[in-house]
């Protein structure tokens, strides 16, 4: 790919995410979360689209995750809980302003491998708690907020090791682009009729009114209680004030919140964990009156336990998402290592924070009303994919009759 294409590749893929991912609205302020520099041009091209759609002003935060690194190797052992606050304070206010948030990452998967895990859990656990209070606003879908990836050389090279820097960029922006649809003619018109289709499959669920879910699938027996009033989204968000946007780009799936109380059995993890630059491998969880009780993994276990003990609550569930196996993201056969990307091949759980929306009145709960509903509040939501071709899925009703929602990872039903 020259430059002349990838130019070609950013101005659509910016473009999408301004029309679609934000649904930016007139004159409304744009705050950007740059997590690594090699994202620049990516987000340059956003800030020009912006603003050629009317936005007043558009504020970026850049970070770089190899000054993380410095910080590992070089810091004082006792100054790991540190945070600047000023960065999720900016974030907080820019999205409590109503303005729309767009988070641009690349991370590298294993930009933590070697490092002390007791240090990087301290940082890792500091951030989670300055994040809770913008957490809280993108619960309540406050304003429109958006996640998207472009390849960075450190990722391409996870994913495709044993291969030149050049060759990996490129087979990654290759995937990138498929998975996006930036090879449609018009990706914006892509996304938004096929967005309607997965929100009919959210409206399907939510009609249904299953009380549970049942997951088959090997390593796999599970049984999700769903709370009373769940909502099941797909496709299309909507902020409090009524503006529909796509929180992630791309995106495959419908999702709803799980009762806090009610998980019984035991998931094994299809594709590895990577948080916060840090890889969890061939793990399960095994859960008791919806509470995480045991869990193992080849690798990464103290991440895993790192996560689970973020607060009281991060052993309870937040989510549950549906996606079939034969999404353009799963057939590619490879793992991204990133959870944008993975996610959105494969059906998943999150540890943690539910979001509001997910409940019918959610938004306008006291936090114990949440709770008492079935909702669960943490100050993290960690995504980990647990599907295959191999799961089945059933949707259990109030009278107790079992309906098959998913077949050998596909979907067992069809819509109008």
């Amino acid at each position: 790919m020259d430059q002349q294409e990838l130019d070609r590749i950013l101005e659509k893929y910016a473009e999408l995410i301004i029309e679609v991912g934000l649904n930016l609205q007139g004159d409304q302020n744009l705050f950007i979360w740059a997590e690594q520099l090699e994202v620049a041009p990516l987000v340059r091209q956003v800030v020009k689209k912006a603003y050629q759609g009317g936005s007043k002003l558009v504020s970026v935060l850049w970070n770089d995750d190899q000054l993380k690194v410095a910080r590992l190797e070089n810091a004082p052992g006792d100054s790991f809980d540190e945070y600047p606050a000023w960065k999720t304070e900016a974030r907080f206010n820019a999205m409590n302003a109503g303005d729309a948030t767009l988070f641009v990452s690349g991370r590298t998967p294993n930009l933590f491998d070697g490092q002390d895990q007791d240090h990087v859990g301290r940082i890792n656990q500091a951030y989670r708690e300055h994040f809770k209070p913008i957490m809280e606003l993108v619960a309540r879908n406050a304003a429109q907020w958006c996640v998207v990836c472009p390849p960075t050389p450190d990722w391409a090279g996870a994913v495709f090791p044993g291969t030149s820097p050049e060759e990996a960029q490129l087979k990654l922006w290759e995937a990138v682009i498929k998975t996006c649809r930036l090879d449609q003619p018009d990706p914006v018109q892509f996304w938004q009729a096929y967005f309607d289709q997965i929100m009919s499959r959210g409206e399907y669920l939510t009609e249904k009114g299953y009380v549970s879910l049942a997951f088959k699938a090997p390593g796999t027996d599970l049984k999700l209680g769903l709370p009373e009033g769940h909502l099941w989204i797909g496709g299309w968000d909507v902020t409090s004030a009524g503006v529909t946007f796509a929180a992630n780009l791309p995106s495959e799936e419908v999702f709803t919140l799980p009762h806090r109380e009610k998980t019984e059995g035991t998931v094994t993890a299809t594709k590895p964990l990577v948080y916060q630059g840090s890889l969890v491998e061939d793990f399960s969880l095994t859960f008791s009156g919806g509470k995480v009780v045991d869990f193992k993994a080849k690798k990464g276990e103290g991440i895993l336990r790192n996560i689970l003990e973020s607060d009281p609550n991060s052993r309870f569930l937040g989510e549950v998402a549906l996606v079939p196996h034969g999404t353009p993201i799963s057939q590619l056969g490879f793992s991204f290592l990133n959870t944008l990307y993975d996610e959105n091949a494969s059906n998943h759980l999150a540890l943690g924070n539910a979001y509001r929306f997910n409940l019918k009145g959610g938004a306008e709960m006291t936090a114990e009303q949440f709770e008492k509903a079935g909702g669960n509040e943490s100050i993290t939501h960690e995504d980990f994919m647990f599907g295959s071709g191999e799961m089945d899925v059933d949707g259990i009703l109030p009278d107790g009759t079992a309906e098959a929602v998913m077949r050998a990872g596909e979907w067992a039903f069809e819509i109008s």
